[in-house]
């Protein structure tokens, strides 16, 4: 783990005006909490920020990217890119995780590998690096460590594993799917939902996400691989 934000900054290349910004992009609340005597600011407003910078750059490029695909199809490959586990991967492949102060509590307990919070630490550093240096930055870094994987062969793909299954399932004559949301944990500002799909009595797959929907892709998805369907 290293807190040290000058060897982030020195490996992105990108050297922030407002070093407090970037502190503040990295700052778990579980931390504040536990510091309340410090002058420290917490990441959720900066991830609410990030969140529509990241929906409007994204947006913009598969606009530039596709022109001739209708708008029902951007949105689903939109979808694809913003969700907690691409952003995941987005944060894991910049080590986003060792970087983020967190209290003892949280770090006790896994907190800095958790999907929920990297995918937070992602959107919150987006929008840091937009008040700081505004959108053209945010496109060149975006287009460095996200576009640039998802052009390669194979890489944007439409994730809809309700649909994949569903098709496999009526095909197949097998049966209803049943999808219930099962658990909701977590405050309201880090809510995730745990939600499982059903064939009769038996529960195909098991997933979790920061959304309703976003969970159910992710029961379908283990139901698939259950069921061994390539995803892809």
């Amino acid at each position: 783990m290293s807190t040290d934000l000058r060897h982030l900054q020195q490996s992105l290349n990108i050297h922030f005006k407002n070093r407090q910004l970037l502190k503040q992009a990295f700052t778990h609340a579980s931390y504040v909490n536990e510091h309340r005597f410090g002058q420290h600011q917490d990441n959720e407003r900066l991830e609410f920020l990030g969140d529509a910078v990241l929906e409007l750059t994204v947006s913009e490029f598969l606009f530039e990217a596709h022109p001739n695909r209708p708008e029902g199809e951007l949105t689903k490959l939109r979808a694809a890119i913003v969700c907690e586990p691409s952003l995941v991967k987005f944060a894991e492949a910049l080590q986003f995780g060792q970087y983020v102060l967190l209290g003892k509590g949280e770090e006790l307990t896994g907190g800095r590998m958790r999907p929920a919070l990297l995918a937070d630490v992602f959107e919150s550093f987006i929008g840091a690096l937009y008040l700081d240096q505004g959108l053209e930055v945010v496109r060149s870094f975006l287009t460095k460590y996200v576009f640039s994987q998802l052009s390669q062969e194979g890489k944007m793909q439409i994730n809809d594993f309700k649909t994949r299954l569903q098709e496999f399932t009526q095909q197949h004559n097998m049966g209803l799917l049943e999808y219930r949301i099962v658990e909701e944990r977590g405050p309201a500002h880090e809510r995730e939902f745990v939600s499982e799909v059903h064939m009769g009595e038996e529960c195909l797959g098991r997933g979790t996400g920061r959304s309703k929907k976003e969970a159910e892709q992710q029961a379908a998805a283990q139901a698939l691989e259950r069921i061994v369907i390539p995803k892809s």
